[in-house]
C-alpha cells in the first residue's frame, strides 16, 4: 500500500499514529494560539470601528459646511486625528506582538525537557524583546512628533 516517497511515508507515521492521538492534549496545545488568533481578531475589529466612527464623524461634519475654508479646516483635523488613531493603533498591535512573544517563551520554557536549562536562554530572549519594544515605542513617538512639528508651507510668492 506505502512506496517510499516522503508524502507517502507521511501519510504511514500519520495513520500509525492516529490511535494513539490524545485529542484532549491537541486541544490544550492549540488553546494558545487560538486565543492569540482572537485577540488580534479583537483588537482589528476594535480599531476598524473606531476607524469607521471616525470618517463617519467627518462625513457628517462636511455634509452641512458651505465654506471651503471651513471645509479643510475639518479635514485637516480629521487627518491629525487619524494619525493619532493610526499611532495608537499601531502601538496596540506592537505591545499585543510582545506580548504573546513572552507568553511563548514563558510556553516553550514550561515544555521544555530541561527548563532550568532552557531559563537563561528565556531570559536573554524576553529581555531582547523588551529592549526591541522599548525602542519601537520611542521610535514611534519620535516619528509622531516630527509629524506634528511639522507647519504647513507658506504661499510662495509667484515671480513675474
Amino acid at each position: 500500500m506505502f512506496k517510499n516517497t516522503p508524502f507517502e511515508a507521511i501519510a504511514k507515521s500519520m495513520s500509525d499514529a492516529a490511535p494513539n492521538l490524545n485529542t484532549a492534549a491537541m486541544q490544550d496545545a492549540i488553546k494558545p494560539a487560538q486565543d492569540n488568533l482572537k485577540a488580534w481578531a479583537d483588537m482589528a475589529q476594535n480599531q476598524a470601528k473606531e476607524a469607521q466612527a471616525a470618517l463617519t464623524d467627518t462625513v457628517e461634519s462636511i455634509k452641512a459646511i458651505k465654506d471651503p475654508q471651513a471645509a479643510f479646516e475639518i479635514i485637516k483635523a480629521s487627518a491629525e486625528a487619524g494619525m493619532a488613531m493610526f499611532a495608537n493603533n499601531l502601538k496596540d498591535a506592537t505591545s499585543l506582538s510582545f506580548s504573546q512573544f513572552h507568553s511563548t517563551v514563558d510556553a516553550v520554557e514550561k515544555a521544555h525537557p530541561a527548563p532550568e536549562g532552557f531559563a537563561s536562554v528565556a531570559k536573554q530572549l524576553k529581555a531582547a524583546a523588551t529592549t526591541a519594544e522599548s525602542t519601537l515605542e520611542s521610535a514611534m513617538e519620535k516619528g509622531a512628533a516630527a509629524v506634528a512639528s511639522v507647519a504647513p508651507a507658506s504661499k510662495a510668492k509667484k515671480a513675474r
